[in-house]
């Protein structure tokens, strides 16, 4: 998975690039058709703002969070994410039963 990160009037440090690579590895963990992640940091006032859009295979999901710490909007966007993703991934699982499991209840 790639994961493209940019900062609006803020220094992306090593240490933020390493914190939301490390928040994305569980999204990576509960689906693993992702093919990249476009994060986006900005600071405006006393506002740090935290977005991220989500391209998987067929689908995107983009999520933003605001917090008055950089690190609270990225584990709040990573929340957002996580519950979006397993929500995707629950929609498309099938789960009817497949042919030759078929039981006659009647």
């Amino acid at each position: 998975m790639q994961i493209n990160l940019s900062g609006h009037h803020v220094e992306i440090t090593p240490a933020l690039r390493d914190y939301v690579k490390e928040k994305m590895v569980r999204i990576e963990r509960h689906f693993e058709n992702a093919t990249d992640i476009h994060c986006i940091l900005t600071v405006e006032k006393l506002e740090h703002k935290a977005e991220a859009t989500l391209n998987l295979s067929g689908n995107t999901i983009h999520a933003h969070s605001v917090d008055t710490d950089m690190y609270a909007a990225i584990d709040s966007l990573t929340d957002k994410l996580d519950r979006q993703v397993r929500k995707h991934k629950e929609k498309i699982t099938d789960h009817h039963a497949r042919e030759n499991d078929k039981r006659d209840y009647g």
